[in-house]
């Protein structure tokens, strides 16, 4: 689906479910953020014990799911902080990526 769905679509789906079920006035900045370490904190657990071959195999065993939902949990958070600030995600993206290449030019 990456292929075929826009950003603007996603931050539309994740604002219509957030408001149909009313979570928009729990959904403050620093709830978000807060929302956005814990989930990334699930994430981590994963991995915790794995060694860094380990961490390649999670593509195929049985935590790959679960990492998916944790994965997704953390950008929805994302998306969700960027929606309640009216953040254009995808103009920070590209303006981070491009001060980023300054940063750390590549090799060519």
């Amino acid at each position: 689906m990456d292929d075929r769905t826009s950003l603007a679509e996603v931050k539309a789906q994740v604002q219509a479910f957030t408001e149909s079920r009313g979570w928009l006035k729990a959904h403050s900045p620093k709830n978000l953020a807060m929302s956005i370490a814990i989930e990334s904190a699930e994430l981590m657990e994963i991995f915790q014990w794995s060694d860094v071959q380990e961490s390649w195999e999670v593509r195929n065993g049985s935590e790959w799911e679960h990492t998916q939902e944790e994965l997704a949990d953390v950008l929805i958070y994302c998306i969700s902080l960027a929606n309640q600030l009216d953040m254009d995600l995808g103009a920070a993206i590209a303006d981070k990526m491009e001060k980023n290449g300054r940063r750390y030019p590549g090799k060519e």
